[in-house]
């Protein structure tokens, strides 16, 4: 199926990281977009769960994006997820989003339970007719606390057509039956960490938005994929399954990938504080072990 944009491929949500004041670091935050750049990355997205968006007030969160923003300055494209809970707070944050250089943006359905779906479709279309950027609705049916039917997204596009893209966060088996179930409307992106990034793909994922810590494996792997030939498949399939324990390790739990990861993206970048903001789980002395030597496997960011 043709694509509906221009977007694929990997593109790392970045991590907040804060100084020893509690405050969000400037310099931090540059050497991690540059670091991602230099990497490989395809695109790069921010405010999802990694940029622990849940705990920035926001002032914050219009800083995080501004600055990620400028620190691109359009060498590759920019995504920014948008999860206030009310029409308004997002039709102003995608408004925001876009003055920063954002050029696509991932909305979330409110969180808000025991609504009919139809008021969801509404809700997100209402945003929809505000914007002219192409836009992303966040799907994890099991894991956030509201979701589309593949029914319901369906009406969503036929309705708005500039909702053209998802972050679907489930097993390949989820995205393919989406992918059917939508004939294709859709620009579709993997998520959960890419436990199942070469079996997305071959449901028809144009890439996946994981977080920053292993994305440039990752990179090599969508690489290897979209080659299509035998070797370069069977190359991806291998550097994949090296990955999978710390994959795995990482997403036990939302707070444990968090923790772990920034702590990981952070030695990868060679700075010294990598703490998330409490409340945390606390990242423990052997579990550090266990982020040192996957540090040291992948290795540092270029630049770093």
């Amino acid at each position: 199926m043709a694509q509906q944009t221009n977007f694929n491929g990997v593109y790392p949500i970045l991590y907040s990281f804060f100084d020893q004041n509690g405050e969000l670091d400037r310099n931090a935050m540059r050497r991690q977009v540059e670091g991602c750049i230099a990497g490989g990355a395809h695109g790069i997205a921010v405010m999802g769960l990694a940029t622990e968006v849940g705990k920035l007030n926001v002032n914050e969160r219009r800083k995080v994006i501004e600055w990620v923003g400028e620190d691109i300055a359009g060498r590759i494209p920019y995504a920014v997820t948008v999860g206030e809970g009310s029409v308004p707070g997002q039709i102003e944050f995608v408004a925001a989003a876009k003055e920063a250089g954002a050029d696509w943006a991932i909305l979330q359905p409110p969180a808000i339970m025991g609504v009919p779906e139809s008021e969801y479709v509404r809700f997100l279309g209402d945003v929809a007719d505000k914007t002219d950027l192409k836009l992303a609705v966040q799907n994890a049916p099991g894991v956030m606390a509201t979701s589309l039917s593949n029914a319901g997204l369906k009406t969503l596009n036929k309705n708005h057509g500039n909702v053209c893209l998802l972050k679907a966060e489930g097993p390949a088996t989820y995205i393919h039956q989406l992918m059917q179930d939508t004939d294709g409307a859709f620009d579709i992106f993997g998520g959960l960490a890419g436990i199942q990034f070469p079996d997305s793909l071959r449901a028809g994922c144009v890439g996946m938005i994981p977080a920053a810590d292993i994305f440039d494996p990752q990179v090599r792997i969508y690489e290897l994929m979209k080659n299509g030939n035998p070797k370069d498949i069977e190359e991806a399939e291998r550097l994949h399954k090296e990955l999978l324990p710390l994959l795995v390790f990482m997403m036990s739990s939302v707070e444990n990938f968090i923790a772990y990861g920034k702590d990981l993206m952070a030695q990868r970048l060679g700075l010294d504080n990598g703490m998330a903001r409490q409340p945390s789980v606390p990242v423990t002395e052997f579990g550090r072990k266990v982020v040192s030597h996957w540090a040291k496997q992948l290795g540092p960011l270029p630049g770093n």
